[in-house]
């Protein structure tokens, strides 16, 4: 009879001492009885739990739900279930070793009958039948876990292979269903354990060591191919491994990452060409991966993720792992979620109802969110745009090309973010460089400052270039004094005269900043004094710091003067917008930081993609952390060979641009020397600008910046009067991949 069909399962004696498997001792077999009556002396009474009587009356009600059985009707249905079987050999009684209980429940079809007759007819008794043939692979039992508990209560599923070599801590138990008396037992144990536990029943094979490469075609095939692999695991070689040998078993592919309730969904089975993980790690030598630095598998990871689509929390976390986090923070709520949409896109996937590959959301933040005041609402908000460049319009076809050669010599000059606050107009005898205002709104330009400093370093190059095409040009700094836009004006002699070619003319168009991490390696001393010199000459002062200690505790103060700057929306959001990600943007707009001159890794660039966004920096700051921000800048310290500070005499306007010729003369020096630049000034210029009282600070970002700014000033103190045009450091290394690009002449040129 089919009530009395069932197989009598008994745990493989390699398998016993795991205490992972039931056993099975259907009541209509004669040893079985015995056998229940040995274990029920043995058990406390509490540990034998038979409630067969009030399983029996809900299936009969359950078969006649148009009417409510009572009394005798309700024993006659109860007999009807029993098939004529005398009620002690009726149905199955089970025991669980881990937990020592022994259960009677029905019998497998009687027993599958009532516990999933809820689900009707949200999933018909046919589609029922099919979804209990399946056999599913699970590899990683975090979201693993809650899914297959999830799919066996919902009846998806009838035979699980579970795999996952870790074993259950304390700090597991945010999101693992277990107890604290589950600590030390491996996850694929604890799994199979939960699903015995919801349906004894079932067919479960477990991989308590993980998949390896000697096991993983057994996992995926095994006689029969999986029907659908749900893949939640960590190690990314494994993650493409699986993958591979999937794809060429035409099995699908499940991952649910956990955050913003994110799911890849690979039809392996309907696109056996289909590019892994949606062809995010093309290029990635998969047998390579174990090879990696941690650093860089973290930009594999941010690959296959996709750091720009992380939830701000999330991208917070990830730039917090290492510093303030052991690892990856994961949620019950999250897990639960992609328990529900792993079981969700199984059973549809199954019954042929969902056909497709792609990655999907359901972002539960932007879904239930308050009206008017979504978190989609907040995101757009901290996006950044890219304006087109500004373009001034004017005859300059008519300027003579000399002048031209002169200013795009001037262009070429170093900006703060490579902003080119300049622009120029021509009379026909007179260059005139104004300050654009459009292009010196950064909160770094106190004063304008920075933006004349730069405007300094043009007409430096104006000057070389002129000499060098023997051109007389006449300087007249700030020659208008009602309007404080004019800089300078470079008059033009209708005399030509003989070519005055300084040498450091031959570096303005090699002249760049270079980010490129050096060995620390220390200058020569003849490098120092010519730096030195090329300052002096121009009436600055140059201070070179080459003590190793010393650069390593300047490295540090930089490093929290970066965090500080990351941290304060104002200066994130400005930051965010100097940079151009895409060639093509760079190109479109010849302004800002290009990606590429960052000479960051894959891991680096992955980094700042999280930082970029401001709601994971608000994150950051709201929990205290950020120390990995202030990385760079102490990496950057141990491969410099000197730090450089330049400053002058005085803190006018003026100073401040007559400091720009001296700065371009000391870059052009360094240039000649082989030695790369960069610019790290922006902790200093800040800080002008909150000494001055100004800058949208609050008053805790005002004494946290008065603090880092204090220890900057112990370390690089100024003579007395100075102002500090810039602090950079020096380095022995390759020329940079890519150079900063400039707008064309003519969006900056035009005529009176």
């Amino acid at each position: 009879m089919s009530a009395q069909t069932a197989v009598l399962q008994r745990p493989h004696p390699a398998e016993e001492k795991e205490h992972w498997h039931p056993v099975l001792y259907p009541a209509w077999d004669l040893a079985s009885r015995v056998a229940v009556s040995a274990l029920r002396a043995r058990l406390h009474p509490e540990r034998v739990v038979d409630t067969l009587g009030a399983q029996l009356r809900e299936l009969a009600q359950a078969r006649n739900p148009s009417v409510r059985l009572e009394g005798h009707c309700l024993a006659e249905a109860v007999d009807v279930c029993r098939n004529g079987t005398a009620p002690d050999a009726f149905g199955v009684w089970v025991h669980y070793p881990w937990s020592r209980r022994l259960v009677r429940v029905l019998p497998q079809t009687e027993f599958r009958e009532l516990r999933l007759c809820r689900n009707r007819n949200k999933i018909t008794a046919e589609e029922q039948a099919e979804l209990l043939q399946l056999r599913l692979g699970i590899v990683g039992l975090s979201v693993g876990q809650a899914s297959a508990i999830t799919m066996a209560m919902e009846g998806i599923g009838g035979e699980f292979l579970l795999a996952d070599f870790d074993t259950l801590s304390l700090s597991n138990m945010n999101r693992v269903r277990a107890g604290v008396h589950d600590i030390g037992v491996n996850k694929a144990v604890l799994t199979a354990r939960a699903l015995f536990e919801i349906d004894p029943f079932l067919l479960v094979s477990v991989y308590p060591g993980g998949i390896r490469e000697d096991n993983i075609d057994r996992f995926l095939d095994g006689g029969r191919p999986l029907d659908i692999l749900i893949e939640e695991c960590d190690d990314l070689r494994l993650k493409l491994r699986l993958r591979e040998r999937a794809r060429a078993l035409r099995i699908p592919v499940l991952m649910e990452t956990s955050d913003r309730g994110m799911l890849d969904v690979e039809r392996f089975d309907l696109e056996p060409d289909r590019p892994i993980l949606h062809g995010r790690v093309e290029g990635v030598d998969v047998d390579g991966l174990q090879q990696l630095s941690r650093e860089d598998r973290v930009s594999v990871a941010m690959r296959i993720v996709g750091a720009e689509t992380l939830s701000p929390r999330a991208a917070a976390s990830a730039l917090e792992v290492g510093a303030t986090l052991e690892s990856w923070p994961q949620l019950a709520s999250a897990i639960a979620l992609g328990a529900a949409l792993n079981t969700d896109t199984v059973r549809r996937i199954a019954l042929g109802t969902f056909r497709s590959s792609g990655r999907y959301y359901v972002d539960l933040e932007r879904l239930v969110a308050d009206a008017g005041s979504a978190v989609a609402a907040r995101e757009q908000k901290s996006e950044t745009s890219v304006a087109p460049p500004r373009v001034v319009t004017g005859a300059v076809a008519r300027i003579d090309q000399s002048v031209r050669d002169i200013v795009a010599s001037a262009i070429s000059a170093p900006s703060g973010g490579n902003a080119q606050p300049w622009r120029f107009t021509w009379n026909g005898r007179r260059l005139r460089v104004h300050l654009d205002p459009a292009r010196s709104t950064s909160l770094l330009d106190h004063g304008r400052r920075a933006s004349l400093l730069a405007i300094g370093a043009a007409a430096e190059n104006a000057l070389l270039t002129a000499g060098a095409l023997g051109v007389s040009l006449e300087m007249d700094p700030f020659p208008e004094r009602d309007d404080s836009l004019v800089v300078c004006d470079l008059h033009f002699s209708e005399l030509r005269r003989a070519r005055i070619v300084d040498p450091l003319h031959a570096f303005v168009s090699h002249r760049c900043t270079n980010r490129r991490l050096g060995s620390g390696d220390p200058l020569s001393r003849d490098a120092a004094a010519h730096l030195t010199a090329a300052a002096q000459a121009s009436g600055a002062t140059l201070r070179l710091i080459e003590d190793p200690a010393h650069r390593a505790r300047l490295g540090e103060v930089l490093g929290k003067g970066d965090r500080w700057r990351f941290l304060c929306h104002p200066l994130h959001a400005e930051f965010v917008r100097e940079l151009r990600w895409t060639v093509e943007e760079a190109e479109r707009t010849g302004d800002g930081i290009d990606l590429r001159t960052l000479e960051m890794g894959p891991t680096e660039i992955a980094g700042l993609r999280l930082c970029s966004s401001w709601l994971a920096m608000e994150t950051v700051a709201a929990v205290g952390g950020g120390r990995n921000l202030e990385k760079f800048a102490q990496r950057a310290a141990a491969g410099t060979s000197a730090f450089g500070v330049l400053s002058i005499g005085g803190t006018s306007e003026r100073d401040y641009f007559q400091g720009g010729g001296a700065l371009q003369r000391v870059w052009l020096t360094a240039t000649q020397l082989g030695l790369g630049f960069q610019p790290m000034a922006a902790l200093s210029y800040v800080a002008m600008k909150a000494g001055a009282g100004e800058g949208p600070w609050s008053g805790e970002q005002r004494r946290s910046l008065a603090e880092i700014e204090a220890r900057y000033r112990e370390l690089v103190p100024l003579p007395e009067g100075h102002g500090e045009l810039l602090l950079f450091r020096l380095s022995k290394v390759d020329p940079p991949t890519v150079r900063a690009l400039r707008r064309p002449v003519d969006a900056v040129l035009a005529t009176d």
